[in-house]
């Protein structure tokens, strides 16, 4: 297996990506970034966790009181 990099346009990425599909070779696309935002509430997540700020999800589910 090889790898390949290439820097289309976006018209041309299209079609790269239609070519690649037809063809059955699998890819990724890099660049694709979760966006500032969501890192962040994944960073503050962990951190709550880490410290112990969770509850499991029975828990959760008795405390809201939905019926199973």
């Amino acid at each position: 297996m090889s790898t390949i990099l290439i820097n289309p346009t976006e018209e041309q990425e299209k079609v790269v990506i239609a070519f690649l599909e037809a063809l059955g070779i699998s890819f990724s696309k890099e660049g694709e970034k979760l966006p500032p935002h969501v890192l962040e509430g994944i960073a503050r997540g962990l951190a709550d966790i880490e410290a112990g700020k969770f509850i499991t999800h029975e828990e959760f589910i008795k405390r809201i009181g939905v019926a199973k």
